[in-house]
């Protein structure tokens, strides 16, 4: 991640966690117009639907301050993911666009993360469930840059046994700078929900609400069906 972007990650970080309602997500965006000006621009729109995100998490969850509930994106406002193609474990590259035709629940995390390291379990039981009827769970590190590692080979001996210890049944992938950047992370944990055309329905910034992630879920798998 170059070093604006990963300034704005931080300044972004610590304004949204001092923030107070749907105003303080708006300012805060806001503070940092002029720079993500710099970005490409589907960059900066992921940046302003992720602040969205947060605002309609703030209105639906004033009561729960703890977890995520977000609405689905309408179908015709739905932009198409960033492509990309990450290692496994194994070496083996993966392609998002491998995964057209399943609702994808996309997970962007690290280890040292403790709101992922909460989620993580729930995403496992709804990975599980929903393998069958067209759910397609993908995790992807962040490790390399949450904990400024050395590289691969270094994260991989931190997600590797994570991976065993939590059996995470799903493909876990390495990020790299050019993934953080096209999918605007600037926290963790951040969560895509993905429809079986490949575009972004819904974005968790933040613990995901699991009744409203399933929900979401069921909502965009009765899509497919029409």
């Amino acid at each position: 991640m170059g070093a604006s972007l990963w300034h704005v990650r931080k300044a972004l970080l610590s304004e949204i966690g001092n923030m107070n309602g749907s105003t303080g997500v708006i300012e805060a965006v806001q503070n940092r117009e002029a720079i993500m000006a710099q970005k490409p621009g589907q960059l900066s729109l992921l940046v302003v639907w992720t602040a969205a995100s947060l605002l309609a998490a703030t209105q639906l969850g004033a009561q729960d301050t703890k977890s995520m509930r977000v609405s689905v994106q309408p179908e015709q406002q739905r932009m198409l993911a960033p492509e990309f193609s990450l290692k496994d474990a194994r070496g083996t590259s993966v392609r998002l666009s491998a995964y057209r035709g399943h609702v994808v629940l996309l997970d962007f995390w690290a280890t040292a993360c403790g709101g992922c390291v909460k989620e993580i379990p729930a995403f496992v039981e709804i990975a599980q469930a929903y393998r069958g009827r067209g759910l397609a769970t993908l995790g992807v590190s962040e490790d390399i840059l949450y904990e400024d590692l050395k590289g691969p080979d270094e994260a991989w001996s931190r997600v590797n046994p994570f991976v065993r210890d939590h059996k995470i049944p799903y493909a876990v992938l390495m990020g790299n700078d050019q993934v953080t950047g096209a999918y605007g992370i600037k926290a963790l944990p951040l969560t895509y929900l993905l429809d079986t055309s490949g575009r972004i329905a819904a974005i968790y910034a933040g613990v995901v609400d699991r009744a409203n992630l399933e929900a979401n879920i069921n909502l965009l798998l009765s899509e497919s069906k029409k």
